[in-house]
């Protein structure tokens, strides 16, 4: 299925938020997400379906100042 990951097209075959983490690589990464504009906890990650089109947002955080 085609997501819109952080602004651009992706194409990806999970259909859980924790997969799409998994198959995109930030596996066991500290990232925070979104979907469609909503803040997803980790814990929820396994809970949040994704669908054809979502708006998926992942952001890792920065260090230095």
């Amino acid at each position: 299925m085609q997501i819109v990951l952080n602004g651009k097209p992706c194409d990806v075959a999970r259909d859980r938020l924790d997969g799409v983490l998994e198959e995109l690589g930030y596996q066991g990464a500290k990232v925070a997400t979104a979907v469609n504009g909503n803040f997803v906890a980790g814990p929820l990650r396994a809970e949040t379906w994704i669908k054809d089109g979502d708006r998926v947002e992942v952001i890792a955080p920065m260090q230095g100042g």
